[in-house]
């Protein structure tokens, strides 16, 4: 494998240095993702807290935790005690900034699966061009001659394709844990502001 990209010339460093940087966005938005995961039952036990500690309660156990449903929830909580739609208004404010910071730097993974290709088809026309080259100064079309701009050009394709097909396997299961975070959150603030209703009904 190190013989091939070292043969496939110039143009598989900036290809590499891409694959990397990917690389480092993704683990960035994994760690990110994963340190403040949450499923339904996180939201489950802090209506129960509502409704048998109240507010103040719920509203400590979310604090202790991080992650968008638990900010969520928080805001919320947080507007509880003046009405659902006070609480529901939180949640929409709320809601956008925790929308943009689970995509958050997901332009650049997107970026990185889009120029890798064009950097292999770059090396692909390099190589050609360098094949014909060869040509003319040896003034002979064999294939000893066309051969090296010819591999050059394959193998600057072929890396650049592989590492947006890695890029892309690793986009999309970014993008599945977002969707079902945001899955998750939609159903926790139905349920909190659910049990914020019945807390104030029965007050």
């Amino acid at each position: 494998m190190v013989q091939l990209f070292l043969d496939g010339g110039g143009f598989m460093y900036p290809i590499l240095v891409i694959l990397i940087f990917g690389i480092t966005f993704v683990g960035e938005r994994l760690y990110h993702l994963i340190s403040g995961l949450h499923n339904d039952q996180f939201a489950e036990g802090i209506a129960d807290t509502i409704t048998s500690e109240g507010l103040q309660s719920a509203l400590a156990k979310c604090e202790a935790s991080q992650g968008p449903v638990s900010n969520l929830c928080y805001s919320a909580i947080e507007k509880g005690h003046h009405g659902v739609e006070a609480a529901e208004k939180a949640i929409d404010q709320t809601s956008g900034i925790e929308m943009a910071s689970l995509e958050k730097n997901m332009t650049w993974i997107s970026l990185s699966i889009a120029t890798a290709p064009m950097f292999g088809f770059l090396g692909t026309v390099w190589g050609m061009i360098q094949a014909f080259n060869d040509i003319k100064q040896a003034n002979d079309i064999s294939p000893a001659v066309v051969a090296g701009g010819i591999s050059v050009a394959l193998l600057t394709t072929a890396f650049g394709l592989v590492v947006a097909l890695i890029l892309q396997f690793l986009q999309n299961l970014v993008m599945y844990i977002i969707d079902n975070q945001i899955v998750t959150m939609q159903k926790s603030t139905v349920l909190i502001l659910d049990r914020i209703s019945k807390l104030n009904r029965s007050n």
